[in-house]
């Protein structure tokens, strides 16, 4: 449904500006001295995807993700450093959700219930990125770029200080995470705002495991390093 969603929002996106886009001419637009101004503000919309990367202590089963769509929104700072480049800001709140699926084998003694098979873990994050946006020429009413930088988040949902452990249900998981981002985009200038869509990866750069007090848990005591990785489609409104 969600990603249905995401279809429609581009299809309606090039119908209002594809006879701008396309054009020989140039539409003069409102927006049109926005990409001149030192600092312009903004908000985004958008969908994303977490997933974990496990590296492991031995060659055991792996903890297999289900990953959840999950939804976000925030502000836009932007400075304008020359005309094919921008500092941006983009502090957010981010809501996801993933499973982790857990081999029977991992237990031994067969001694697990049903529910020590699977963790689900809900995430909020406060979501801040520092990026630099490297753009094109403008063309007619549309200019691509790519976009990276380093960002920080921090993890409202993690249970980090939380004394149970997986033995008692309590999966856990560091409070703040640092990543790195890459991603592309359009600007596309309509009649009264600039419009963008982009998509962008992001990777952790530190293990966000919390361990469990058993050092031959089950859950974490084979895990060598856990990190975040997601993708962001992003909606931005200038």
């Amino acid at each position: 449904m969600k990603q249905t969603l995401v279809l429609l929002a581009f299809l309606f996106a090039f119908q209002n500006s594809s006879a701008q886009l396309f054009t020989k001419e140039k539409v003069a637009n409102p927006v049109d001295n926005i990409d001149q101004k030192r600092l312009t503000w903004g908000y985004f919309i958008g969908f994303n995807q977490y997933d974990f990367n496990f590296d492991y202590q031995e060659d055991l089963k792996d903890i297999l993700v289900d990953e959840a769509v999950g939804f976000h929104l925030g502000l836009i700072g932007d400075m304008r450093i020359n005309d094919y480049m921008n500092l941006r800001l983009e502090p957010g709140v981010f809501f996801t959700t993933r499973n982790l699926m857990y081999d029977e084998s991992l237990f031994p003694n067969d001694d697990y219930n049903d529910s020590d098979l699977l963790r689900e873990v809900k995430s909020t994050y406060v979501h801040i990125p520092l990026l630099l946006k490297i753009s094109t020429k403008r063309i007619n009413n549309f200019k691509p770029f790519i976009i990276g930088g380093f960002s920080t988040a921090l993890n409202l949902s993690s249970n980090q200080d939380n004394p149970d452990d997986n033995s008692s249900g309590e999966f856990r998981m560091e409070k703040n995470s640092y990543f790195y981002e890459i991603g592309f985009g359009i600007d596309l200038y309509l009649q009264y705002f600039k419009f963008t869509p982009s998509i962008r990866g992001i990777f952790s750069m530190n293990d966000e495991l919390v361990r469990d007090a058993d050092p031959n848990s089950p859950w974490t005591g084979n895990v060598a390093k856990m990190q975040t990785r997601g993708v962001f489609i992003n909606f931005t409104f200038q």
